[in-house]
């Protein structure tokens, strides 16, 4: 399993080196020098150098300077022998390597001179920084099965015999895994959660996993109020529950800890009597067309959940003047077999961390923010049978079998008076971290509370066990653009295994859970497995973000044998593995830049210089991918000390795409998309829709200019790669 199996096409590329001009800061080109200056990709650049030195110990590498871009006019005519249309990826990476050599110009416009060392002794194996919070419990199971069968005298390559990691896997077992989740059942349901994380650290110590330690942070939290929030009518003094039921004794006693679980985390509270103003899904259409008929200023919008996030599209109805918002979630957009009509959820407006220290760790001594609340509305989530009263509407709303979606007539005037009832408070919570460390480079990490630095510098990859089962019938998988080849490869597989294979979808969108910070600030390849409902992928985005109660036994319900766990959990420990364990790192730098060009396709304006800049992405993508990656894969060329370098590129790559402002609720990662049913860049579809309804395109240029930046970074800094290796090989002759 260490080195690929199948050797790799040996393509030899003859041609002329390519010359890459080296100047210093106050000699790049003019065109370009805003991009270059950007102190953050040369520190990465700086770093990368650094790195080197300190592996290699050899003199002669005093000095680093970052290629300038070609001085070439980008809004010129480059742009017209584009054709985004015949951007196609390759089926896996050896279709990658095959492809170039088959492209008739490739030698002559890519080709560089070929290595100049092939000597070097040492292979690096890779670093793994196993973080987690765990959600769910395969996390356990993974560290335990790829720790207790990892040889300890491996070979100098630092791979894994093939046999082993099959037996490794097969070791993986529904029965071990129903059971272990049975075990810790009784745990969760204590509001104390000391018991749960010493049964944690217990058994990954047990299980092999180095240096479990407690870290306790002192965390503001949001949590529901002593009583049931309510909605009264006010022109009869009817009172519900956020489920429909009345307000009475019998009510409160009924399914008590749904009600108070039916709540959104961090809003406003009090109480708010206004008129009800439907604003359906909430997007700008919407607000635009509502603002032309009526005064919305401290009012009530009626608001369905899905199609865009929650906190962009509650930032739109703050800024429009809104008091108070009604959630919901309209059964039109869920599955016909999931009748939650008269279910509550609850729904969170954090976008992440403590928001009393946004920034940094929660620890005693720490400076608190006054952030009581996260937005000014009055936020509560209903049920469906609710909103079906308040519009006098009847909860069967299908007609000739067909939905018909909830919305209150805009001749209709309701007065309601709705009351939220929170309570915000600080508590410890622990988080349990362990080690499986590397026998070639270990690693060194602190005993210390803020991790930042340490995944910035040390995590290779993410594998999210976010809520795994959310149904039965597929299996649909999200992962960064670099990590989608290994992903559908591991997918092909296991349909093989299973003998049966339903199609499955392997893209980038935004997700839910503890990926979200990998991914977003430290721009991470990241991985997750997941089975959903087939309805589900086709109802629109961002339902998920409803939590609905959900308890143990509706996850047995799904799957009662725990053999859709077991997929997961192997198919999670086949992408650690080979992670952990290829000489090099299983990423793909020219799927990257399909991607941008992919996402460049649409009908949005003065996106020429961005397609320029694209192409010249994927030109020096392309020269990397060929140069680098494929001798580095073939054990016939691998260089050990290139290697090294090869892998410091590639665990950085995605941290070029981290734009620094976006909207509420967007990815700052501009490579995940909003949805599968959008293909351009988030922060760009967002921008033009709201410049239709704004005399200015000042928003759109904006987000232009982010994306532009983006771009230019991953392109220099892919060309600034290329010269390590130059200056590398020239200092060692």
């Amino acid at each position: 399993m260490g080195e690929n199996e199948a050797s790799l096409p040996n393509t030899s590329l003859q041609g002329k080196k390519m010359a890459y001009q080296k100047v210093n800061a106050d000699q790049r080109a003019p065109g370009h020098s805003q991009y270059l200056d950007n102190d953050d990709l040369q520190a990465t650049a700086l770093d990368l150098e650094w790195d080197m030195e300190k592996e290699l110990e050899e003199p002669g590498f005093d000095q680093f300077h970052l290629d300038s871009a070609e001085n070439q006019n980008l809004e010129s005519s480059e742009t017209a022998d584009l054709n985004l249309d015949s951007i196609q990826p390759a089926t896996s990476p050896k279709g990658r390597f095959q492809r170039l050599q088959e492209e008739s110009d490739y030698a002559t416009r890519y080709t560089r001179s070929a290595p100049k060392s092939n000597h070097c002794t040492f292979c690096r194996l890779l670093k793994i920084l196993c973080t987690a919070t765990i959600l769910f419990i395969f996390g356990i199971l993974i560290g335990y099965y790829a720790h207790k069968n990892c040889p300890s005298n491996a070979t100098s390559s630092g791979t894994l015999d093939h046999q082993l990691y099959q037996e490794i896997l097969q070791t993986i077992q529904a029965e071990d895994i129903k059971k272990t989740f049975r075990n810790l059942i009784p745990l969760y349901k204590s509001e104390d959660d000391t018991e749960i994380s010493k049964t944690i650290k217990a058994q990954w110590t047990s299980l092999g996993l180095e240096d479990v330690q407690f870290v306790n942070y002192s965390v503001l939290l949001s949590l529901p109020g002593p009583s049931p929030s309510s909605v009264t009518l006010s022109s009869s003094g009817q009172c519900f529950h956020a489920n429909g039921q009345p307000c009475g004794g019998e009510a409160r006693t009924h399914r008590s800890q749904d009600l108070l679980s039916s709540y959104a985390a961090y809003s406003a509270k009090g109480t708010l009597e206004a008129g009800i103003i439907d604003v359906s899904y909430g997007n700008a259409d919407d607000l635009k067309r509502i603002k032309n008929m009526r005064n919305i200023t401290n009012q009530i919008a009626l608001l369905k959940l899905g199609k865009l996030p929650l906190l962009y599209k509650l930032s739109l109805l703050e800024k429009a003047g809104f008091g108070g918002v009604l959630l919901y979630v309209d059964p039109c957009d869920l599955p016909k077999t999931a009748n939650l009509d008269d279910d509550t959820f609850m729904v969170s407006l954090n976008p992440g961390g403590d928001p009393s220290t946004p920034g940094y760790p929660s620890v005693v001594g720490s400076f608190r923010q006054n952030r009581w609340n996260l937005t000014s509305l009055l936020v509560q989530p209903i049920s469906a049978a609710l909103v079906a009263k308040l519009i006098s509407s009847s909860k069967d709303g299908t007609k000739n079998g067909v939905c018909r979606p909830l919305e209150l007539p805009p001749s209709e005037k309701i007065i309601v008076n709705m009351q939220v009832q929170t309570v915000t408070t600080f508590k410890t919570i622990t988080n349990v971290v362990g080690y499986l460390k590397g026998l070639a480079s270990p690693g060194k990490y602190g005993k210390e509370f803020d991790f930042r630095k340490v995944l910035q510098k040390n995590v290779v990859a993410y594998v999210s066990l976010h809520s795994p089962i959310r149904g039965n019938s597929s299996l649909y998988s999200v992962a960064s653009p670099s990590l989608q080849q290994l992903v559908a490869e591991k997918n092909i597989l296991n349909c093989f295994r299973r003998a049966q294979c339903p199609e499955s979808n392997v893209s980038s969108i935004q997700i839910q859970g503890d990926a979200d910070y990998f991914i977003n600030h430290l721009g991470v390849p990241s991985v997750q497995f997941a089975y959903e409902d087939i309805k589900s992928l086709q109802d629109p985005s961002f339902l998920s973000e409803a939590l609905f109660p959900k308890g143990a036994t509706k996850i047995e319900e799904m799957d009662p044998f725990f053999k859709l766990h077991e997929t997961i959990t192997k198919l999670s420990g086949e992408v650690i593995l080979q992670i952990a364990n290829e000489p090099v790192l299983p990423f793909n730098a020219l799927d990257i830049a399909l991607e941008v060009q992919n996402s460049l396709k649409g009908d949005q304006p003065n996106t020429h210089q961005l397609l320029a800049l694209a192409s010249r992405l994927r030109d020096s993508a392309e020269l990397f991918q060929s140069d680098e990656m494929r001798p580095a894969n073939d054990p016939r060329e691998r260089v050990p000390v290139r290697v090294r370098m090869l892998n410091d590129i590639l665990q950085d790559m995605e941290k070029n795409f981290l734009a620094q402002q976006v909207p509420p609720g967007f990815y700052r990662n501009i490579l995940y998309h909003l949805d599968e049913k959008t293909s351009q860049f988030s922060i760009l579809l967002e921008a033009w829709e709201r410049c239709k309804s704004l005399a200015s395109n000042e928003t759109f240029q904006e987000a232009l200019s982010k994306v532009l930046h983006s771009i230019n970074s991953a392109q220099v800094y892919f060309k600034a790669g290329l010269d390590v290796f130059d200056s590398v090989l020239d200092g060692k002759n």
